[in-house]
């Protein structure tokens, strides 16, 4: 038990150093040079196979320690078991300090410190993640700001009370406190990122089959309004 609360703060630690990624990767083709310190136990792109560790196509999004053929480490299989999934926070993270996030693995690297140098890395893998590696807004490598939305849309000055109007069916699973207990709470959102989530659900871009359904029966003077409503709502 000690082992696994000790695993859970070493995660969190390691997050909350990995957290600067979310504002964006880098340059894929800096990225590519990188890679270079990779390519002694990892391949990606067309026809990569397993080497000592898994072939890094499509990452972003995969489980931990979950590639057959592969010898994991027991610490890695666990930490899989446990939910940990590959995201632009969780593989800065490890690439970072890699037994800073997974005690004993198998993979015998000293890290990369250099935070430009890991968000180039990032935007090369990246690369060759099927899904969403062409979708900017999709998880898990959404950054809330990377995206082709028409600006038209954005500029929307949405109207709070409308939209307090409309946000009951929201209030049916979204906690008005802001509370993120199993559902993420929206309040006090930013109206430019809840208006672009909103459109990446419309979209079918995010995959939640709930959240296309709802995002899809509304308007663009809608999503506004309840981004207006939501932003203010304490």
């Amino acid at each position: 038990m000690r082992v696994f609360f000790s695993t859970l703060a070493g995660l969190a630690l390691a997050l909350a150093a990995g957290g600067a990624v979310a504002s964006g990767l880098g340059d894929a083709d800096k990225g590519r040079e990188v890679f270079r310190q990779c390519a002694f136990c990892h391949a990606v792109g067309e026809g990569a196979e397993n080497g000592i560790g898994p072939h890094l196509n499509g990452v972003f999004g995969r489980a931990a320690g979950r590639i057959e053929g592969v010898q994991y480490s027991k610490s890695m299989i666990r930490m899989g078991n446990d939910g940990l999934i590959w995201t632009a926070q969780t593989l800065d993270a490890y690439i970072e300090n890699p037994r800073a996030l997974v005690s004993k693995t198998r993979m015998s690297f000293r890290g990369i410190k250099n935070e430009q140098e890991r968000s180039d890395l990032m935007a090369y893998l990246r690369r060759y993640s099927d899904d969403p590696g062409n979708i900017p807004e999709a998880e898990p490598t959404a950054t809330g700001t990377d995206h082709d939305l028409d600006p038209v849309i954005l500029a929307i000055q949405g109207d709070p009370e409308y939209g307090e109007y409309l946000a009951s069916e929201c209030k049916t699973c979204h906690q008005t406190s802001g509370a993120n207990d199993g559902i993420p709470g929206i309040t006090q959102w930013p109206t430019e990122d809840f208006v672009v989530a909103m459109h990446a659900y419309k979209r079918k871009l995010r995959p939640h089959p709930v959240m296309q359904m709802m995002a899809g029966r509304l308007s663009n003077d809608e999503i506004a309004a309840l981004a207006a409503y939501f932003q203010d709502l304490e």
